[in-house]
């Protein structure tokens, strides 16, 4: 399979900053969505894209502790939303859009990750149905905003997709959970949504990518026992990191911002990166980069396909 799947000589690195990837870049005049912007990553994200000069709408599940996390920081507003109620969604996009706002960025960064066997919505399996079929949906009710922008839209993925491609005889793990190939499931999701939603949005003006942002100790591991992290040297029984690969939260938020801003990555699209840098496609049994099934045109229309069907959302379906 031909890719542009290659790295482009970028100057930042695995251990740079948001601050860093934003030094000298003025955002002044742009709005950016960040799901999730209000923990971990995600709060890093906004921070780092308000101290830049952007006006960051943080959608969020639970208002109050946005509200509560981003007290302070200029230049912030927070409205409702759970990715795993469509009618949530909905609700979302009709307020932003009857305000008549154009997005310059969208980062589809809220997740959850290795949970227990949860459905929501009609039944969906809880990480599909969050971290990918939430944002798919999303995205799609805010395509008038991100046309009218031309938007960068970012999904953040992670290097979990080499734990399952899509399971197209049973996505929604009716046969059987298990949370950790549900969780790579859904982050390959997330990149073959970047490579479809790029294939549709270029030629109007909007791209997509998406990313890993690298090991980091968020709340994302809220799942997690003690025991089950220590058992994979992440910390010590005391809670201390011990991995040395891992990244802070402001190192771990530079790829996201990265990809939403970088002028080198101009003119380019459907892309999957880490550590600041278009990532190499990965050979088997190597669990960096990104894999084949992951970046797929014809496995993206068929999952984009699918998400439209079960959500009822699709921006450029025909007009009947």
């Amino acid at each position: 399979m031909t890719t542009a799947q290659h790295k482009i000589g970028s100057s930042f690195g695995a251990r740079s900053t948001a601050d860093d990837v934003l030094d000298g870049v003025d955002l002044s005049g742009k709005l950016a969505v960040v799901t999730g912007g209000y923990s971990g990553l995600g709060l890093e994200t906004t921070r780092a894209l308000a101290k830049a000069g952007a006006r960051v709408v943080v959608p969020a599940r639970r208002p109050d502790a946005a509200h509560e996390a981003l007290a302070g920081i200029a230049g912030v507003e927070v409205d409702e939303l759970d990715l795993g109620d469509l009618e949530s969604m909905k609700g979302f996009a009709e307020r932003f859009l009857a305000a008549g706002r154009r997005i310059d960025i969208l980062i589809n960064n809220a997740g959850i990750m290795a949970c227990p066997e949860t459905r929501v919505g009609p039944g969906w399996e809880a990480q599909f149905a969050t971290n990918h079929l939430g944002h798919f949906a999303l995205t799609n009710r805010l395509w008038p905003a991100l046309v009218d922008g031309g938007a960068r839209v970012v999904s953040v993925s992670s290097t979990g997709h080499h734990n399952s491609a899509i399971r197209w005889d049973d996505p929604q793990f009716e046969r059987g959970y298990d949370k950790w190939e549900a969780y790579g499931q859904a982050k390959t999701a997330n990149i073959l949504f970047a490579v479809q939603l790029d294939a549709l949005g270029r030629d109007l003006g909007v791209r997509a990518f998406a990313l890993h942002p690298g090991g980091i100790l968020t709340p994302l591991q809220r799942h997690l026992t003690t025991e089950e992290m220590v058992g994979y040297g992440w910390i010590d029984a005391d809670g201390n990191p011990l991995n040395p690969s891992f990244k802070t939260p402001e190192q771990g938020a530079a790829t996201q911002v990265w990809a939403a801003t970088s002028a080198q990555l101009d003119g380019m699209g459907g892309l999957y990166c880490e550590d600041c840098e278009i990532a190499e496609p990965s050979p088997e049994g190597v669990r960096e980069g990104v894999r084949d099934y992951a970046i797929d045109p014809a496995q993206a229309a068929r999952l984009w396909t699918l998400s439209a069907e079960l959500t009822g959302v699709d921006a450029f379906a025909p007009a009947r």
